[in-house]
């Protein structure tokens, strides 16, 4: 039988840079080590969890000294629910880290003549920005350490090991890692009320009529999760998921929930006994109200249901656009080929400067969505189509449609595929706005561009503060 490996301990190492994707780095005897839950200048010692030759990863063991670049983290639930990873790090901080992870990345990965990367845009609110944020309710309750002391010396919790309890309830987040265990929230930053009011109002409400939390593990009991979306327009609409099709309880809870809270524009219900939380095939039934909300970028509004994708940091999204729009350079003129497109956001966005606007997106609801927003805006210059991008974008569909003038493309985390790469240099459209929340995968990209495409623009846009996430736009010109 092969021995286990016996975990390795570093001490006394001091972090020295920031890494990307939200880790830091330490160097030692020519090694790079990758730390997470750290920042520059923390003295620590570390537990390795990968060890190669090279290189190795790890999480902070103990710390000797913290970092003087160290501020107060806000959430009292920070570092357990994964929702943020950053608070540590003053904002300012955290933009130069973001910067640097684009610039880093370009360099590295794309190694391709760019020009300056213009500083990132920050976002002007750095709490309650989100407009979508879906809870779980669990019996799996998260507990630290601390918590887990204090709850055994009330005698509130039998001695098991922290981390690992049975609850009555939790509503909140996964704990970071964890596939089983919520964290129990009592305040998120992250979204502007009635979220938390909410939350707290159905967890206390379950408990007081004898509702059980879903059972992650075991795959049973009522409430699953709940989907609560803010629009800027005043519009709110929750979705609330439960795992058993009774009439009778889902009836009391959303008589209850319209009561406590009138405001709401969309209350919804979905019933779900899969063995998994995703909705795409799930029916939510409409309760009270539209069963979608209205949230508006500039003049454009979008209609957005229980299922619909939309940016989630809505004021950060209109930024976003706007700096698509302007690298678009568009003269009212041009036919626009807007891939990946989603809910048509981009592209109607850009309207009023385009000739006209093809959006091609693999998702089926997302292209009803994109055509019910264009009818939404009075739009008759747009035509959406539904299909792999890769496959619908073939020599018939352009010439059927026209020679693209303009290319904007924001492709998933995992980039473009390398066939959709090479029918955009086969294109040729003088313009190419490559927008993308992965600048590793985009430099890919740029690097298989370069062979008919320069680099003339580059603006990074931070739309999650606190996070390790980041969007970047690229304005490419046909050489």
């Amino acid at each position: 039988m092969a021995r286990k490996k016996k975990n390795i301990t570093l001490e006394n190492v001091l972090i020295e840079d920031y890494a990307a994707e939200g880790k830091s780095l330490a160097r030692l005897d020519g090694k790079v080590i990758f730390v997470e839950q750290v920042v520059p200048g923390d003295v620590v010692d570390i537990c390795l969890t990968k060890n190669k030759k090279d290189w190795g990863e790890g999480w902070p063991l103990r710390f000797h000294s913290y970092s003087d670049k160290r501020v107060d983290p806000f959430c009292a639930h920070f570092g357990t629910c994964g929702g943020c990873q950053w608070q540590m790090l003053p904002y300012d901080l955290q933009l130069q880290y973001k910067q640097k992870q684009v610039q880093d990345n370009l360099k590295r990965i794309g190694k391709v003549q760019l020009p300056e990367i213009w500083p990132i845009i920050g976002a002007k609110s750095i709490t309650r920005y989100r407009n979508k944020i879906e809870y779980t309710f669990g019996t799996e309750e998260f507990l630290t350490k601390e918590e887990f002391n204090r709850r055994k010396a009330e005698a509130q919790v039998s001695p098991l090991e922290a981390g690992d309890r049975k609850s009555p309830g939790a509503a909140g987040f996964h704990a970071k890692g964890s596939w089983s265990k919520v964290v129990d929230v009592q305040t998120c930053h992250l979204q502007a009320e009635p979220t938390n009011d909410l939350r707290l109002a159905i967890k206390k409400y379950a408990f007081q009529n004898g509702l059980s939390f879903y059972n992650l593990r075991e795959q049973h009991g009522f409430l699953r999760t709940m989907q609560v979306r803010l629009c800027e327009t005043g519009e709110w609409m929750a979705n609330i998921m439960v795992g058993e099709d009774d009439p009778e309880k889902i009836e009391k809870l959303m008589q209850f929930v319209l009561l406590q809270f009138p405001g709401i524009t969309s209350l919804l219900y979905t019933v779900n006994t899969k063995r998994n939380d995703s909705l795409h095939d799930l029916e939510p039934v409409v309760y009270h109200g539209k069963g979608y909300v209205i949230e508006q970028l500039e003049n454009f509004q979008f209609k957005i249901g229980p299922k619909s994708f939309f940016q989630t940091n809505t004021r950060q999204g209109e930024e976003l656009y706007r700096i698509t729009r302007d690298f678009a350079e568009l003269t009212g003129k041009e036919t626009l080929y807007d891939l990946y497109c989603g809910t048509g956001s981009i592209g109607i966005f850009c309207s009023q400067n385009a000739g006209k606007i093809i959006g091609v997106e693999m998702i089926d609801a997302a292209i009803e969505d994109a055509k019910e927003n264009a009818a939404l805006n009075n739009l008759d210059k747009t035509h959406f189509y539904a299909g792999d991008v890769i496959k619908v974008c073939d020599d018939d569909f352009f010439a059927k449609h026209g020679r693209a003038d303009v290319i904007i493309t924001d492709p998933p985390r995992a980039g473009m595929h390398e066939k959709l790469v090479q029918k955009i240099n086969e294109m040729a459209a003088p313009t190419v706005v490559y927008v993308s929340c992965n600048p590793a995968t985009q430099a890919r990209d740029l690097a298989l561009l370069d062979e008919k495409y320069a680099v003339t623009k580059i603006q990074p846009v931070d739309m999650f503060p606190h996070t390790l996430h980041i969007e970047n736009v690229v304005q490419l010109k046909l050489r």
